[in-house]
C-alpha cells in the first residue's frame, strides 16, 4: 500500500487531489490530509464528500516523513521550501506543485503527456516539480504542433481564472460580483490586487525590472525545460479575468514551414488528451463554462480556432483551455504518480 500525503489538503488543489486519488482505479493508497494546526482533526472526506476512507486531517507539525513513501504539496511556495526538502531527505518522494523548485538542477519538470522520459528514473532530489497551471496545458497544445513543424517562437495571451487564487479567490470573486450587483462601488483590493469582479487585472504576480510579471515569466521559461527546447522564445501576457474556473490561453506560433489548418488539427486531434473542435462542431470552440461542465473530459485540454495566417507563411494559432485545478494542478500531479509507478520506481 502507497503511504501517501497530501499537504495542503484543505485547498482547492488539496482537495481535487484527494477526490482524485480515492477515485476508483486507483493503486492501493494510505491516504493522509495534512494542513495547518487549525484544521488539525477535521474529516475533510466529508466535508467534501467524498465516499472514501480518508484520515482527519494532521498538523503539517505532526507528521513523521519517514513512514510515508509520497507527499504532494499543495500548500504554496513557501511552506514547500520550508518543508519539501525535509520530507524528501527523509526518503520520501515530494511531487510538488509550487514554483519553489521548478527551475532547480535535478529537479524534473514533469508533465508526462510531453516529457514522460524525465521520469525514467527516480531523482536524486526526490523531488518532481508540478509546472505552472498555465504551462500545462500550453505544452501540451504545443507539443504536437512542435512535431509536426518545429516551434521557432510562441506567443501566448493568458485569461486565468480566479480558482487560480485558491478558495480566497473564489470567495472573493463572488462576494465582489454580489457587491456590485446590489450597487455597491467601494470594493477593497485583495487576492488579486485591484478588485476582480466585472474587470479585468493584466498582471499576475510582481513585476521584474523588465516589466515582466511573475506569470509571464514562469510562461517563458518553463515550456523551455519540459519541451527540451532551451532556446525558444516565448512571449506572455497574463491576465486575471472575472471567470471561476478553467484557464484560457490564446496561442499564436511561428513554425519551421508553414501548415495548413487541416493538418494542424488533425496533429491535435490524434494526440491523447486533447479535444480538438472543429469549424460547425457543437460548440464551435470551448469556453470555461463548457469545460467546467464538461464532466471526465474535464480532464483534457481543450482546443478550438485553430487557423493559419495567410498573410504570414509558418503562422499559427488556437485557443486553449483547460480546468486549471485539474489539468494545471491536480490531474498533472496525479499522472506524475502514475508514471513513476508505470517505471517501476515508487511503490
Amino acid at each position: 500500500m502507497l503511504r501517501t500525503a497530501v499537504v495542503g489538503a484543505t485547498g482547492a488543489v488539496g482537495r481535487e487531489l484527494l477526490a482524485l486519488l480515492t477515485r476508483p482505479g486507483m493503486p492501493p493508497i494510505r491516504l493522509s490530509p495534512v494542513a495547518s494546526a487549525r484544521s488539525a482533526g477535521v474529516d475533510i472526506g466529508a466535508r467534501i464528500g467524498l465516499d472514501a476512507q480518508i484520515e482527519p486531517v494532521r498538523a503539517l507539525n505532526d507528521v513523521d516523513f519517514a513512514t510515508m513513501d509520497l507527499v504532494f504539496f499543495a500548500a504554496g511556495a513557501e511552506v514547500s521550501r520550508q518543508v519539501a526538502e525535509k520530507a524528501a531527505a527523509a526518503g520520501c518522494l515530494v511531487i510538488d506543485n509550487s514554483s519553489a523548485f521548478r527551475a532547480r538542477e535535478g529537479v524534473p519538470l514533469t508533465v508526462p503527456q510531453v516529457n514522460p522520459e524525465s521520469l525514467r528514473h527516480r531523482p536524486e532530489s526526490n523531488i518532481i516539480a508540478n509546472p505552472n497551471c498555465s504551462t500545462i496545458q500550453l505544452v501540451r497544445a504545443l507539443h504536437p504542433i512542435h512535431r509536426l513543424a518545429t516551434l521557432r517562437r510562441v506567443f501566448v495571451s493568458t485569461y486565468q481564472a480566479a480558482s487560480g487564487g485558491g478558495l480566497r479567490g473564489l470567495a472573493e470573486l463572488a462576494d465582489d460580483s454580489r457587491s456590485v450587483l446590489d450597487g455597491r462601488a467601494d470594493l477593497a483590493p485583495g487576492r488579486f490586487g485591484p478588485p476582480l469582479a466585472f474587470d479585468l487585472v493584466p498582471q499576475i504576480g510582481l513585476l521584474d525590472d523588465h516589466g515582466a510579471a511573475h506569470e509571464e515569466r514562469k510562461l517563458r521559461s518553463e515550456p523551455r525545460k519540459i519541451m527540451g527546447l532551451p532556446d525558444l522564445r516565448v512571449d506572455a501576457t497574463a491576465v486575471r479575468v472575472p471567470v471561476f474556473h478553467c484557464h484560457s490561453e490564446a496561442v499564436h506560433v511561428d513554425l519551421e514551414r508553414p501548415v495548413s489548418a487541416a493538418e494542424a488539427e488533425d496533429a491535435l486531434a490524434a494526440t491523447d488528451g486533447i479535444r480538438l473542435y472543429r469549424s460547425g462542431d457543437d460548440p464551435a470552440c470551448p469556453s470555461p463554462r463548457t469545460v467546467e461542465e464538461s464532466g471526465a473530459d474535464r480532464a483534457l485540454v481543450h482546443v478550438g480556432r485553430v487557423r493559419v495566417d495567410e498573410s504570414q507563411p509558418g503562422s499559427l494559432a488556437m485557443w486553449v483551455v483547460a480546468d486549471n485545478l485539474w489539468v494545471g494542478a491536480a490531474y498533472n500531479a496525479v499522472d506524475i504518480m502514475r508514471t513513476a509507478l508505470d517505471h517501476g520506481w515508487l511503490g
